[in-house]
């Protein structure tokens, strides 16, 4: 399992402002890498950030909390979630709310992409 480490809020990105106008689809924006984790920064700022990840089959985020809340999407294949104790299967097009202060984690049953917007307070 890896642990999510995040980017530099304040670190200017070209790649991320040639996003802004344009018709995206959030799966295409970031690729497979085999045997890791792969991740994009799509927006981020004070107050939330939205990040895309690819995980490989078999990688996954250990049991972890965060101070805000947390939306995941899943943008393709299938991962399996835990909430608090309770386990959930996700495939595309599936959300959850991950509450703020609240453990969880996740892993991937085939190669799985997912976006990852974060609330802060």
């Amino acid at each position: 399992m890896a642990d999510y480490i995040p980017e530099d809020h304040n670190k200017p990105d070209t790649k991320r402002e040639e996003l802004k106008g344009k018709v995206l689809r959030m799966k295409d924006l970031v690729n497979y890498s085999d045997g890791t984790v792969a991740s994009r920064m799509i927006i981020t700022r004070k107050t939330g950030s939205i990040t895309l990840f690819s995980f490989d089959e078999n990688e996954g985020l250990s049991e972890h909390t965060a101070p805000f809340d947390a939306v995941v999407t899943i943008l393709d294949g299938e991962c399996e979630v835990w909430v608090a104790g309770q386990t959930y299967l996700m495939k595309e097009g599936d959300t959850i709310i991950f509450p703020a202060n609240v453990p969880h984690a996740l892993s991937a049953i085939t190669k799985f992409k997912m976006s990852l917007t974060m609330i802060r307070e």
